[in-house]
């Protein structure tokens, strides 16, 4: 069965269904088209070594909020949201943790006729109902490996999932951007990224692919939770090893996308 987090049986309104919110952004850039409104949830399937946000990877640190209660808040910048060409964008931890309140909020943002965005793993991509899809106008999908072996090393979970979900999304032509965190000596094995990359054309609703260089910059929330943080000593890839994976996906039509 799907992992999900419900406090809502059978939601039959905004007020009614409830979600853990771990915090908001009112003006990201970086998880979207324009400028977004990111929320947060809290929860998440997943267990990856290079997770910057393992704060939110657990929903008892996330506070509870109706979904009203966050539209309320976010139309309070609709008219921004639509001038910049932005919207809102669901993100956590992993929204599909918590189908019925991502579902809801994403229903009412469109209601508000704001472009909304999923990012997810998509290993909770079964959550997903054709309901909440319809609702969303975009989706960014990181794909952590490609490898199976290599990505339950990495999260600790099956990658088939996340290619299922990938293919019925294509199925239902939705948009994807592609993100990949290049991790040396976890996520660098060239013949993977250029099976990655196949596969990403192969689907055809791919519009962009995000190579996004691992970082240290989320080590100090590990050591605030006190986890064990594994990758303390893995330096950050050269300016020439991310060049030549985005080279990979270029050469099968994917853009040069950096943040």
């Amino acid at each position: 069965m799907p992992q999900t987090f419900s406090q809502n049986p059978a939601p039959d309104s905004e007020a009614a269904v409830t979600g853990l919110v771990h915090s908001v952004e009112s003006c990201g850039t970086v998880d979207g088209p324009g400028i977004r409104f990111v929320l947060f949830l809290s929860g998440c399937s997943l267990r990856c070594r290079y997770c910057h946000n393992p704060d939110a990877s657990y929903v008892r640190r996330g506070r509870t909020r109706s979904a009203a209660d966050v539209l309320e808040e976010i139309a309070r910048y609709r008219d921004f949201l639509l001038a910049t060409g932005g919207g809102v964008t669901l993100s956590g931890g992993d929204p599909l943790f918590q189908p019925d309140f991502t579902g809801a909020v994403l229903k009412g943002c469109r209601k508000m006729g704001l472009h909304t965005c999923l990012d997810t793993s998509g290993h909770l991509g079964a959550n997903a109902d054709e309901d909440m899809l319809a609702h969303t106008d975009l989706v960014l999908l990181d794909i952590k490996a490609w490898n199976p072996e290599s990505y339950k090393a990495l999260t600790g979970g099956e990658l088939r999932p996340t290619l299922e979900f990938a293919e019925r999304l294509a199925a239902l032509r939705k948009p994807v951007w592609l993100r990949y965190v290049l991790v040396p000596g976890l996520t660098d094995g060239m013949e993977d990224i250029a099976k990655l990359s196949r596969y990403a054309a192969h689907l055809g609703n791919v519009e962009r692919v995000d190579v996004l260089p691992f970082h240290q910059m989320g080590r100090f929330k590990w050591d605030e939770l006190n986890l064990d943080y594994t990758l303390k000593d893995v330096p950050e890839p050269s300016a020439e090893l991310t060049e030549q994976v985005r080279g990979i996906f270029r050469r099968e039509g994917f853009p040069d996308c950096v943040h």
